[in-house]
């Protein structure tokens, strides 16, 4: 079966990248209001992917939108379960309205990265979709212990690779303030993105061959090249 590719969207106003991208990705995850987007943006997005017959994600992240979601909080388990509860609840309202199904969902930016191996975090995380809705997918950093958590749980798990983002060698994401964090250029993303497919394996920043088991391939909407990359990684899978 070929990788799922998801992209993160309704985190801008620019929605004629947004719609474009829709015919090179199979999932996309759309932010809930709290790290980007509004409710205009969650039904539009969620009426073009209907449109476009691509599977709906909720994007929830922390309530940050001057950081856009990518700066540290120091928040409890509780307030994590909540916001996660909240966020996924307004978005699968759309759906609903829209008679479409919700399939999946990937928390944002550094809520991803701190909960990825926390688990107290985690736990809080994979209970609030179960809670929600047992049969939603839970797309999480692959090979992190939320993965681990939320198997446990009985969760259905996408193990998430990134298309743009470096790695350390320990397979997690090079921070954001680094400057090496992103893949920049078309020729680098290819290659990184051949060794997932081909070897499942991608190459830390520290050269290092890490061994990646996935079944998602994540492009960050809000990358300046990102429709150049979806259409690139939708022609090599």
């Amino acid at each position: 079966m070929p990788i799922d590719i998801n992209c993160d969207m309704g985190e801008s106003n620019d929605a004629f990248k947004d719609v474009a991208i829709l015919d090179y990705v199979t999932s996309i995850n759309i932010a809930c209001g709290y790290h980007a987007g509004n409710h205009t943006m969650m039904r539009q997005t969620v009426r073009n992917a209907i449109r476009k017959n691509v599977h709906i994600g909720a994007h929830p992240g922390y309530p940050d939108p001057e950081g856009f979601g990518r700066r540290n909080m120091d928040v409890s388990a509780e307030e994590i379960y909540n916001m996660i509860v909240y966020q996924i609840g307004a978005l699968q309202a759309f759906v609903s309205v829209e008679k479409g199904v919700l399939h999946h969902v990937k928390p944002h930016g550094a809520l991803y990265n701190q909960s990825a191996n926390d688990i107290e975090k985690a736990t809080a995380i994979v209970n609030a979709v179960y809670d929600l809705n047992p049969s939603y997918i839970l797309y999480c950093l692959a090979g992190s212990k939320m993965a681990e958590i939320a198997k446990e749980k009985g969760l259905h798990v996408y193990e998430e690779v990134f298309s743009d983002r470096n790695y350390n060698d320990d397979g997690t994401l090079v921070n954001r303030l680094e400057s090496n964090a992103l893949i920049q250029t078309e020729e680098e993303m290819l290659v990184h993105v051949k060794g997932i497919l081909t070897s499942n394996e991608v190459m830390s920043v520290q050269q290092k061959k890490i061994k990646i088991s996935a079944q998602t391939l994540c492009i960050h909407g809000d990358g300046p090249l990102a429709l150049d990359f979806a259409k690139k990684i939708y022609e090599l899978r």
